[in-house]
């Protein structure tokens, strides 16, 4: 019987020199469990085949553009025997981009001109670490923006008077409230919707990776859906509430400015609001005062000596 083919082994620099890696990154692979230990024989680790492919297959995600975190579930899987393809689709979905929206370049000079035409390399400097805008390689003079809707915006309310440092201070609370909002998002779905592919071991398969990857795709518009028609609720009705509450603090053009208030007996209020209704309350006192007024004002004229006079000399 034939003896078995002798497998290769490596040292760390020869496994570093043959995958095109360096050392250090071999370590650090090993340390975040992407990579399985070497053999220990005597002295010497030794590196066999499995690691040399452990190390293309690592390679070959990063140039995707999966995450070391994202790369490590993916050969945990394809290790316990799970399909690596769904796995992957499964991956790239979740990372994938979650918008529509296509993402644009813009110069320096363009830049000027939509706010204001003033360059301001504080407020571009701010604008690079928000992440509204990045820095293109090799050309100092243009940048990437990867949401233009949210550029425009920023545009839009600098035209109308928002000073830009108020502008990116808004932008950081709000992105801080909206993560909340998504991290619950994910709570709820995750409780409801992907639990068991997750916690339980039978779903782990090929085909629920891809099942759950459809899920993904189905679901993903439903949160920005919800906080859409949620957002314009709360505009339509906080909107509303703040202009009538500054409208309430002038004086209105039926009413005098200047009005004092008076003690009245809750029996005389109740009364008066049984009468003409709580609304019309302050209307109907006014009046009745002022109609008392009036009359002893006439009761006054009356009784004066002239009126008296020209009475008893009339024909």
């Amino acid at each position: 019987m034939p003896d078995p083919p002798a497998r290769n082994t490596y040292r760390i620099e020869d496994l570093a020199h043959h995958t095109h890696t360096t050392v250090r990154t071999i370590r650090a692979y090993q340390d975040r469990g992407l990579l399985p230990r070497p053999e220990r024989r005597g002295r010497a680790n030794l590196y066999s085949d499995a690691h040399v492919t452990r190390l293309h297959q690592i390679a070959h995600l990063l140039d995707r553009g999966y995450t070391l975190a994202s790369i490590k579930e993916v050969l945990d899987a394809w290790d316990t025997g799970r399909g690596l393809a769904g796995i992957l689709g499964l991956v790239a979905e979740v990372e994938g981009p979650w918008t529509d929206e296509q993402p644009d370049r813009i110069t320096r000079t363009e830049l000027d001109a939509r706010f204001g035409g003033t360059p301001d390399d504080d407020a571009v400097a701010e604008a690079v670490d928000l992440g509204v805008l990045e820095p293109v390689p090799g050309d100092p003079h243009t940048f990437l923006v990867p949401s233009p809707q949210e550029l425009a915006v920023a545009a839009e309310l600098h035209a109308a008077g928002v000073p830009l440092s108020a502008i990116a201070g808004h932008l950081r609370e709000l992105r801080g409230q909206v993560e909340h909002i998504a991290a619950r998002f994910l709570e709820f779905t995750t409780e409801y919707v992907f639990a068991r592919y997750l916690a339980d071991p039978d779903h782990r398969t090929d085909a629920h990776a891809t099942e759950a990857a459809s899920l993904v795709r189905r679901l993903r518009p439903l949160a920005q859906q919800t906080v859409d028609a949620e957002l314009a609720r709360a505009m339509r009705a906080l909107a509303t509430r703040q202009l009538r509450t500054h409208l309430a603090a002038q004086p209105s053009p039926q009413e005098p400015a200047d009005t004092r208030t008076v003690p009245l007996p809750a029996e005389t209020m109740d009364a008066v609001e049984k009468l003409v209704g709580r609304e019309r309350v302050s209307a109907f006192i006014a009046l009745a005062a002022e109609r008392e007024v009036r009359a002893r004002a006439l009761d006054d004229l009356a009784a004066s000596p002239h009126t008296c006079t020209g009475v008893h000399e009339m024909p």
